[in-house]
């Protein structure tokens, strides 16, 4: 379908753009980054391995290549349902770093950073509905339970018997 992929690249747009903007400043983002880290990473610290990151800079950088690779995917179409899924995994850490309006004493700083909150929540969206969009096809779950009721029926037409149990759209013969 044509708005698929027109709107795709330009929600992937925004992504990409913000992970190059992470490698351009990572120092920057790290900084901003950190207290949420710290909130996060402090309880369990002691009990994470140490091959999970934990330095802002560290993340930072992760979460950087993610938004360009995902962002990319995305909007070529490629794994797209995968890719919004990755983006939206990033972005929900990024919008309580850097958009905390909340701890914001400045009425003209906490209303700017309230709109950047509530952008990025419509960028959820966006990518919730990205991620569950099969392209028109049925979903796993609807042709599971479809080839469920034609395994039932098949077995009842192969297996001889009398009687039955309503199961679904067929009999079960016992």
């Amino acid at each position: 379908m044509l708005i698929r992929r027109l709107a795709r690249p330009l929600l992937a747009s925004i992504f990409v753009w913000g992970g190059i903007g992470v490698f351009r400043d990572t120092e920057g983002h790290a900084k901003a980054a950190t207290p949420l880290v710290e909130r996060a990473t402090a309880p369990v610290k002691d009990s994470l391995p140490q091959q999970v990151p934990t330095h802002p800079r560290t993340l930072v950088r992760i979460d950087g290549a993610v938004k360009i690779g995902a962002g990319v995917l995305l909007g070529l179409g490629k794994a797209p349902r995968l890719a919004a899924v990755l983006l939206s995994g990033s972005l929900v850490p990024t919008t309580l770093a850097a958009h905390a309006f909340w701890e914001i004493e400045d009425p003209e700083q906490r209303a700017a950073q309230q709109i950047h909150f509530l952008k990025n929540l419509g960028l959820l969206g966006g990518l919730l509905t990205t991620a569950v969009d099969t392209k028109g096809k049925p979903s796993v779950g609807y042709r599971a339970r479809q080839g469920a009721h034609r395994a039932v029926e098949q077995t009842q037409q192969a297996v001889p018997g009398k009687g039955g149990k309503k199961c679904g759209s067929g009999k079960l013969r016992h």
